[in-house]
């Protein structure tokens, strides 16, 4: 089994100086769902090289046992170090791909054109997709192969407004993506603030929050498992 784990290249928020990037529990408690499950997994993100975490999330007390583990396992963190551009991943290569969440998916991501073209060629060929949080906000700019938004009609969850405002984001982030999701069309559903919750569309899956960040990986493999 090869997965993709999709990451932001973004360091800061927007243009100013205060630093971002994508939340480590988000990308460390899937990649070792997947490692431990024997999946061959490769991170790539818009610029290639190294990934920023959120300075935020890296200090989370106490430190999440998959968070802890990636920090003291060699191959996890040079794969960190050095991820593969998207211009040179071909998603044909790929059994499923994973965006990972922190806040940097919502300048870059959102709408990185590479990103998009990895998404609707999965999503057209039925291949899984799971997205974490505010990875999601690589869909929102993403089309179906009729033209519309790619999450119009589809049900799903992310990051919520409740949680977004809880955290200070409203109005620091470009746009609030409960709302954006909504307004695409997307049938949009939630959990209780910080607590994991995971939706199915088909082969469309998505979690919550970073507490969702292992049962969504548990979904991803249940799926591609069959």
């Amino acid at each position: 089994m090869r997965l993709l784990m999709v990451v932001t290249s973004q360091a800061t928020v927007g243009d100013s100086a205060r630093r971002t990037g994508l939340w480590i529990e988000e990308l460390a408690a899937p990649w070792f769902t997947f490692r431990d499950a024997g999946a061959q997994v490769t991170l790539a993100s818009p610029k290639g090289g190294p990934a920023p975490t959120d300075p935020t999330g890296d200090a989370v007390l106490p430190v999440p046992a998959p968070v802890s583990r990636f920090h003291a396992d060699r191959q996890a963190m040079s794969a960190l170090a050095a991820t593969h551009p998207l211009s040179a991943i071909d998603a044909s290569s790929f059994d499923g791909l994973f965006f990972v969440g922190g806040i940097g998916p919502m300048w870059d991501l959102a709408h990185d054109a590479e990103a998009m073209a990895l998404i609707q060629s999965a999503f057209a060929s039925g291949k899984a997709l799971a997205f974490i949080c505010h990875g999601q906000a690589a869909l929102v700019n993403a089309r179906a192969p009729d033209g519309r938004p790619l999450v119009a009609g589809r049900t799903l969850t992310a990051f919520s407004r409740i949680e977004d405002e809880a955290a200070g984001l409203v109005g620091i982030t470009p746009f609030v993506l409960e709302d954006r999701l909504r307004e695409l069309g997307a049938d949009y559903r939630c959990g209780p603030p910080d607590q994991p919750f995971v939706v199915r569309d088909g082969a469309l899956l998505t979690g919550q929050n970073p507490a969702s960040s292992e049962p969504l990986a548990q979904a991803m493999l249940a799926l591609l498992r069959g």
